[in-house]
């Protein structure tokens, strides 16, 4: 079996935390009485990825924000042997240069990019640039500014894998049958119903005046969204719908920040552990205790260890 990895390196990536997450889905999903996923912010799509390799959902849809990132999600599930031509392309091109040209290579490229915006049909060229930037941008972060603008400076790689045709192909394939909307979470709603398992990795709230970053988009995320989001989640638990959600654990900085016990009252919350990769400071990245909230309770069946790094922090 062929082992799919999301195309791209994605601030909040769950790919580390999928053996954690995956003790906390629930247990529907297993036994298959859930036919549908949905996922309101896919970002690079770890958990996506893992559900459709390990259970055989019937339908599958993803939504974002960011127009770009579903673009490319909809060229490799339509288009992936042309995006495979260009990213070679660049690639060759690329690895060729020497330092100071690499550098001009990825300027040229990045106002390219920014020099155009993105209508609603899809775009080869433009998924081509876009994964060509993550993979050679500093730290592989996507970030843009004010304007929209990706303003990500060039990395230093030796000899970085732009175009990694087979995980693209094994991607497109297990990807078929996702639907993938550019829209604001809110338009998973009209999908949800009793036979459902949604999962969401919103923006995470900041945990401290520096660590705050929401810039996948221009759009801001704040409290005020995130308190927004809970009546989401609640509305959507009325549904009978199996949720899960993602986010950071304010208690790393202060103990007595209450702000998701009191939004997500009711619910279960959980601690779990992620390593933080992208931080300009090395010595900054390492592990952080998150928070998983679901409204449904923790089941012995998934055989968690006693010890497990998964525990139980609250019950609101």
């Amino acid at each position: 079996m062929n082992i799919v990895k999301p195309f791209v390196k994605w601030a909040g990536g769950k790919n580390s935390l999928i053996p954690q997450l995956t003790k906390h889905y629930p247990l529907e999903l297993k036994d298959g009485t859930i036919e549908r996923y949905i996922e309101p912010f896919v970002g690079g799509g770890a958990v996506l990825i893992d559900i459709l390799q390990r259970y055989k959902v019937k339908e599958a849809y993803a939504f974002d924000i960011n127009r770009d990132l579903i673009n490319c999600y909809n060229v490799i599930k339509n288009n992936v042997e042309e995006l495979i031509k260009q990213l070679s392309k660049k690639e060759k091109e690329f690895i060729s240069l020497n330092n100071e040209e690499r550098q001009k290579y990825f300027y040229d490229v990045r106002e390219e990019y920014n020099s155009y915006k993105l209508e609603n049909e899809l775009n080869i060229k433009r998924a081509s640039e876009f994964i060509f930037l993550n993979k050679t941008c500093f730290n592989g972060l996507y970030r843009v500014n004010k304007d929209g603008k990706f303003n990500v400076p060039c990395g230093k790689y030796k000899n970085p894998t732009i175009c990694d045709s087979n995980n693209l192909r094994n991607l497109s394939k297990l990807i078929e049958n996702v639907i993938f909307e550019y829209g604001d979470y809110r338009k998973s709603e009209q999908y949800v119903d009793n036979n459902t398992f949604v999962y969401f990795d919103p923006p995470y709230r900041p945990i401290s005046a520096t660590s705050g970053f929401t810039s996948y988009t221009k759009e801001e995320f704040n409290d005020e969204s995130q308190i927004e989001l809970a009546k989401y989640y609640d509305k959507l638990s009325l549904k009978n719908a199996k949720l899960m959600l993602s986010n950071s654990n304010p208690k790393n900085i202060n103990e007595d920040d209450t702000f998701f016990e009191n939004i997500y009252k009711g619910f279960y919350i959980n601690e779990v552990f992620a390593k933080r990769m992208i931080n300009s400071n090395a010595k900054e990245r390492g592990q952080i205790s998150e928070l998983l909230i679901t409204n449904y309770e923790e089941q012995e069946e998934w055989n968690i260890e006693e010890n497990s790094t998964i525990k139980m922090i609250a019950l609101a």
